[in-house]
């Protein structure tokens, strides 16, 4: 077979990059060939995203892919999950895109719930209740703007956004419409009478396809930059569908769990059906996966918490690289300060530093000076790990598993020091790798949108071909002060309380 070459869109919260894959039908390679800053724009009071100048990049970064490689058989762009553009009949922009961090959405679960009991809406929908759905951003844009929701004709979340400039087709893709707790896991469609009860309206909800699936040619004056044969292809396009895609491990295992690990920490299992009933209580997500799998997960704060520090450090004029933070907290005490990293208060932008420091006084920890950064990064990641291994065994105790591994993929896969840590905080096996999970499930499931893999089991199988990992075993002579340092922990944090 001749060369396929592949354009990976991969649109994070903090930054985007576009990849060029290489498929020879035995392995898939990646080559990173845009890199590119995102974040929200402060604008009156509301957080958007500046998504005009991300489609720049992402047009910039094709570009120099198609002259690499010569030719492009697809392109495919993954995102973040929740959030939504609106669009008139003339497929124009109708205002642009809120930031999940926007504020609008503050108090308006508690406003739902008594509309609509929670347990109505999870038995619908199977989603973890977090304030950032597009369930609640929807109720917040009708408040505020009621005369745009009218006015829009279509909905499409963010990479169903590029994907229509790119090809002109409306759809959304599957793996997305699941985290926006709009969706009716259960019954496979939109959760309609869900929306009816709330008072929104639907006519604008898009049609749904599977990841995989071939939307199109690239249209207009882009296929004369990109080539008038390359074919969009909706992949997983929810990033941690694709970063779960893209994780070498066999089909739906029992004794494997992953962490998608970047501004978003994503724990769960990778199972064939949904969780309803027994996830309720604990507040676990059940979001579409590929191949008709499930992704039962609860989302920790993950790494946004030492983003957020970091840049109030820099504009403190205190200028730190990631490595050289990790190198500090190495010299910290450890778990002498811990917290809840799901907060509500950690959720919005701002000071997190000063936040950190607050939830660690309310609760009667010791609190570090503000110049002691070593120790607040050491609270980060100790309080990080112990979240982890709680939400591990919850989820292994609520599904049955008996868990032997956990696959760490995504940016914090690099992180030597907390895979270390998980490993002796869980007693479990750490597999490290790949960093570009996402990217690489994206690729992957280009693949199968042009005919070249057809099951979940072939694309494991190629993802196992095209990784490299590292691999970390738990120190037992650790393991004693990890499990005093979690029964504090768990006796100060219980994991009952949703994050909302």
């Amino acid at each position: 077979m001749s060369e396929r070459y592949l354009a990976v869109v991969d649109l994070g919260a903090e930054s985007g990059r576009v990849h060029l894959a290489r498929y020879d039908g035995q392995r898939l390679t990646l080559e990173e060939v845009h890199r590119f800053a995102n974040g929200p724009v402060a604008l009156r009071r509301h957080l958007y995203w500046n998504v005009l100048a991300l489609w720049q990049e992402v047009i910039s970064g094709l570009r120099k892919a198609r002259r690499l490689a010569g030719r492009l058989d697809s392109i495919g762009v993954d995102t973040w999950g929740v959030d939504y553009a609106l669009l008139d009949d003339q497929g124009l922009l109708l205002g642009l895109p809120f930031h999940y961090r926007d504020r609008r959405t503050e108090g308006l679960m508690e406003e739902v719930f008594a509309r609509v009991p929670r347990e109505e809406i999870y038995a619908q929908t199977g989603i973890q209740f977090m304030p950032i759905n597009t369930l609640y951003q929807l109720l917040a844009h009708q408040r505020e703007q009621p005369h745009v929701l009218e006015t829009a004709t279509h909905l499409l979340l963010m990479p169903d956004l590029f994907h229509y400039w790119l090809s002109g087709e409306r759809l959304c893709e599957y793996t997305n419409a699941t985290t926006t707790q709009c969706w009716s896991v259960p019954q496979g469609t939109w959760a309609s009478d869900l929306l009816a009860r709330l008072g929104l309206p639907t006519h604008f909800l898009p049609p749904v396809v599977a990841p995989g699936t071939p939307l199109g040619k690239v249209q207009g004056e882009l296929a004369e930059d990109l080539g008038r044969d390359v074919l969009v292809i909706a992949p997983a396009t929810h990033d941690t569908a694709a970063a779960v895609a893209g994780i070498p491990m066999r089909a739906s295992p029992r004794d494997r769990a992953y962490i998608s690990s970047g501004t978003w920490s994503l724990v769960g299992l990778e199972l064939p059906q949904p969780q309803i009933a027994q996830g309720s209580a604990s507040n676990f997500t059940n979001e579409g996966g590929i191949f008709g799998t499930i992704r039962f997960l609860r989302n920790v704060m993950g790494l946004w918490l030492l983003q957020e520090c970091r840049r109030s450090w820099q504009e403190g004029g205190q200028s730190f690289s990631y490595e050289q933070l990790l190198t500090l907290a190495e010299g910290a005490p450890a778990w002498a300060a811990l917290f809840d990293p799901d907060h509500p208060l950690f959720l919005p932008p701002g000071d997190m530093p000063t936040r950190i420091r607050e939830q660690l006084s309310a609760h009667g920890q010791p609190v570090p000076a503000a110049e002691d950064i070593p120790a607040l990064v050491r609270a980060i990641l100790d309080s990080l790990i112990l979240r982890y291994r709680q939400v591990l065994e919850l989820a292994a105790s609520i599904t049955g598993s008996a868990l032997q591994t956990i696959h760490i993929v995504g940016g914090g896969a690099q992180n030597r020091w907390l895979n270390q840590g998980l490993a002796d905080a869980t007693g479990l096996v750490v597999i490290a790798g790949p960093i570009e999970a996402t990217a690489q499930g994206n690729a992957l499931l280009q693949l199968v949108g042009l005919g070249e893999l057809r099951s979940l089991e072939e694309v494991r199988t190629l993802a196992a071909r095209s990784t490299v990992t590292q691999t970390f075993l738990p120190d037992p002579e650790r393991r004693a002060a990890w499990d005093e340092a979690y029964a504090r922990f768990t006796t100060l944090f219980p994991l009952t309380r949703p994050l909302q």
